[in-house]
């Protein structure tokens, strides 16, 4: 792990013990209520994560990469009524048995305390605004007002904290890996959401927070489902979209363009002789070093650009929202070429680590509505423009216009292609 991550995991530790020693010290308990409160938090809480459990083991079967964490419902509420003495031990011991029965021995000890710092900071960030709720029976507006700021206030302390960790752990790191992707940040906040009910109901009365569990549980479940259909798009070696998740997906963007200005373009891409290298390496170190052609696809594409895998060593693009068609696909084709050519894969080995370089991509492109109206019209002169690259010498682009007007139909086979195109037994 870099110094500098080390250093900074540190810091934020240490200024979460710092930070709990003086809300501590500021607001101690208060009444028996407290107690009370707190004891019926920490009860639904870890059965929360026990009742999950049949999910997680779900999760665990098909190979899903995270568990769903909905515990904010529980430490949001106890940030907003409890004081800090009280939230700060239901915070470590949540973490700590969600840890134990889900991330151990998956996920390091130094993560589950970094995680349980960060989730530390949001709740004295949040009940440092929240501390003026009313205890009575009902929340006046300026209540309303405050549990909104303390929201906010969590949801971004956590966020940037986790954020600042991954784009120091990161070579390249993308906004949309730092800060999550649009539904995961939803459904935080909507769990923020149900933990500030939660708080209301402990307020008006404490039992009434029972009724919370079950559908907790099963707003789980249904998070589960939604994994499930992500990771059915997913491609297993590299993340990108799988083939048929690519096609369906396309066709929507496709379908969105309403005027001739409003241009799309396709890309194939096929690694040269990628053969050699499960043949010279092994097939872990080419599904390595696929997975590393995926991640520079993705850093030179936008966030809205669709990249996907067609299977054995092709990729796909699909670019939206072109202003000069051809030249700037051209642009993007080229930043590709050069940014594989210059990869230099670092595979650990039981003899040392493997490095893999000297790799090339050959590319064809087409745009949209020029050279088809469809996306399989695409798609073939696309592929054509790709053979064309390949008999060139391969490690070029060629675009539509490159394409000899016999060969604009289906693409023949290359010598080696059949060998090339059964990587992964595909």
């Amino acid at each position: 792990m870099p110094r500098h991550l080390v250093t900074s995991i540190l810091l934020v530790e240490l200024t979460t013990v710092g930070l709990i020693a003086v809300a501590v010290l500021a607001r101690p308990l208060s009444s028996g209520d407290d107690l009370m409160r707190a004891g019926l938090l920490l009860a639904l809480a870890l059965a929360h994560t026990e009742g999950a459990m049949r999910v997680e083991r779900t999760r665990r079967r098909i190979a899903l990469p995270h568990y769903i964490d909905l515990s904010s419902v529980w430490i949001f509420a106890a940030a907003l009524v409890l004081p800090p003495v009280l939230t700060v031990p239901i915070v470590i011991i949540v973490q700590f048995q969600i840890w134990l029965r889900t991330g151990r021995p998956r996920i390091p000890c130094y993560r589950n305390v970094f995680t349980t710092s960060t989730m530390v900071l949001a709740a004295l960030g949040a009940s440092l605004v929240s501390a003026n709720i009313s205890n009575g029976a009902t929340f006046a507006g300026a209540d309303i007002f405050a549990i909104v700021l303390a929201l906010l206030c969590f949801t971004t302390i956590n966020t940037a904290l986790i954020a600042g960790a991954i784009a120091m752990s990161s070579p390249q790191p993308r906004l949309s890996t730092m800060v999550g992707h649009w539904d995961d940040n939803l459904l935080e906040l909507s769990t923020l959401a149900l933990g500030a009910l939660v708080a209301t109901a402990l307020v008006i009365n404490p039992w009434l927070v029972l009724l919370v569990l079950p559908p907790l549980l099963v707003l789980h479940r249904s998070v589960l489902v939604r994994e499930l259909e992500q990771a059915a798009s997913t491609d297993s070696k590299t993340g990108l979209l799988n083939a048929a998740a690519w096609h369906r997906e396309a066709e929507r963007e496709l379908r969105k363009v309403t005027r001739k200005s409003d241009l799309r373009a396709v890309l194939v891409l096929d690694l040269d002789h990628f053969k050699m290298v499960n043949d010279t390496h092994g097939h872990v170190a080419g599904d390595h070093v696929l997975a590393a052609v995926a991640d520079a696809l993705r850093a030179e594409v936008r966030d809205q650009d669709l990249v996907g895998r067609f299977g054995g060593e092709e990729f796909v693009v699909l670019l939206a929202g072109l202003e000069h068609g051809e030249r700037d696909l051209s642009v993007v084709a080229e930043r590709i070429r050069r940014r594989v050519a210059g990869l230099r894969v670092e595979i650990p080995t039981a003899d040392g680590p493997l490095t893999v370089a000297g790799l090339s991509v050959s590319v064809g492109g087409a745009v949209h509505p020029r050279d088809g109206a469809d996306l399989r019209s695409l798609l073939q002169l696309a592929d054509a423009a790709l053979y064309t690259a390949k008999r060139a010498g391969r490690n070029v682009v060629r675009m539509s216009h490159d394409v000899p007007a016999k060969e604009h139909a289906v693409r023949p086979p290359l010598p080696g292609d059949v060998a090339e195109h059964t990587v992964d037994g595909q």
